[in-house]
């Protein structure tokens, strides 16, 4: 898939994070798992238990100087589902997979969809709008896509392994276009580690719970 088709055919992408999280995302930059906990200076059985096992429950994390930061939960992911459908990867080195990698969403119908999800319709959510031509003009060379949800196993666990994720470049998107509906072609657009500067990028910050109006935040 050419880079500028990308951006042509998703011009906007979407990202659900924890409802308070836009100021450390202002200072520090979109970051994984791995990333915030790099920040966080988390290491030993706690780290483990985060970035290596399954988070049924979000998990707030503290750091003397950078104050308090919410993990979000892997509620439609379990182990059990992830033995079932992964080939050549473990659990534990999916979790590992994930964590290193921050999403966004093509549409808003995937967004709206997983804001509507049982364990996350009743709360609201800060939702990041990033400009997609500015996001993959800058870091292309981390970005992959993918067809599926790669955090979901239910109710059906898809197939899936490290080839989940494909550099832009690489990605089928004709053959998967042929397969579903253009707008499902892709599914997720992930970058590496973190997107340090997604401030720029962002075109819209709001705080949005599934059958409410989106509330504004004040982007800058």
């Amino acid at each position: 898939m050419k880079p500028e088709l990308l951006a042509e055919k998703f011009p906007r992408l979407f990202h659900m994070a924890d409802r308070d999280a836009w100021p450390s995302i202002q200072k520090h930059g979109l970051l994984s798992t791995t990333a915030l906990l790099d920040l966080f200076g988390v290491s030993g059985e706690q780290r483990r238990a985060l970035e290596s096992q399954h988070r049924p429950e979000c998990v707030t994390i503290q750091h003397p100087k950078h104050g308090t930061a919410v993990i979000r939960d892997q509620k439609p992911m379990d182990d059990k589902g992830l033995t079932r459908c992964l080939q050549g990867v473990s659990p534990t080195e999916w979790y590992e997979i994930l964590n290193r990698r921050t999403f966004f969403w093509l549409t808003e119908d995937r967004l709206e969809r997983l804001l509507s999800a049982g364990a996350y319709r009743d709360k609201q959510h800060c939702v990041l709008t990033v400009d997609t031509r500015a996001l993959v003009e800058r870091h292309l060379d981390r970005i992959t896509l993918s067809p599926m949800n790669s955090g979901c196993t239910k109710p059906m666990p898809h197939p899936r392994g490290r080839d989940c994720f494909l550099p832009v470049r690489d990605y089928p998107y004709d053959a998967w276009a042929k397969k579903r509906r253009k707008i499902d072609a892709v599914v997720e657009l992930v970058v590496d580690y973190s997107v340090p500067d997604v401030a720029e990028m962002v075109l819209a910050v709001e705080y949005r719970q599934a059958g409410k109006p989106p509330i504004p935040v004040n982007a800058r």
